[in-house]
């Protein structure tokens, strides 16, 4: 089975607020884009958003400039079934981010919680960190979030990377410049903790 099967199976076959990532809000990412990109203008990318609820509260706080990449077009109905008529004020792109061609230099805010945990092999990581930054404008922030790394070791039944802000960095490069970083045990639904490192970057000039 491909990821992108696996993908759609899970969401497909099991509800929303069934997985062991669902959120009924998205406290710490919304939180922390409001405060790096406090501009309603800022051009946005969910990566792995699925049918998270960041796309409802961004909406919600005025943000305009909207777009959710996920492998899963079945999450990405379930999000868009869920926003109802604003859902086409937001651009959905099943797409896998290390394929989709992001415009050079075309966003103010890079966000993902817990896709770059899922790329295992350092060719992945290094793909993606480099569409990221050439996605990224000049000051461009990425909001990340990932397992920490006493986090789980599996999701969804697949192995996952555990990540520190060091090991972060490290794949990110120099030209990404730590802002803050911080830890969340995030509860599943099942009400098993898992600890979460979220970081900020800035691509420097």
């Amino acid at each position: 089975m491909s990821t992108r099967q696996h993908w759609e199976h899970v969401y497909q076959t099991r509800a929303t607020d069934a997985v062991g990532w669902y959120q009924a809000e998205a406290r710490m990412s919304r939180a922390l884009i409001e405060v790096v990109a406090p501009d309603r203008d800022a051009v946005i990318v969910d990566i792995g958003g699925g049918a998270s609820v960041l796309a409802d509260e961004l909406l919600a706080a005025g943000y305009r400039n909207l777009t959710v990449v996920d492998l899963s077009g079945a999450a990405l109905a379930k999000a868009r079934e869920r926003i109802g008529a604003r859902a086409s004020e937001v651009e959905w792109q099943e797409a896998d981010v290390l394929e989709y061609p992001f415009p050079e230099a075309s966003l103010d805010v890079w966000h993902d919680r817990a896709v770059f945990h899922f790329l295992t092999d350092p060719d992945q990581r290094a793909r993606y960190a480099s569409k990221m930054r050439r996605a990224l404008r000049s000051g461009g922030l990425v909001v990340i979030g990932t397992f920490a790394p006493d986090g789980p070791e599996t999701c969804s039944g697949l192995p996952v990377e555990r990540h520190s802000p060091d090991t972060l960095q490290d794949v990110f490069g120099p030209e990404c410049v730590l802002v803050q970083s911080q830890r969340e045990v995030h509860v599943t639904p099942g009400a098993t903790e898992q600890p979460f490192n979220w970081c900020v970057f800035r691509k420097s000039a």
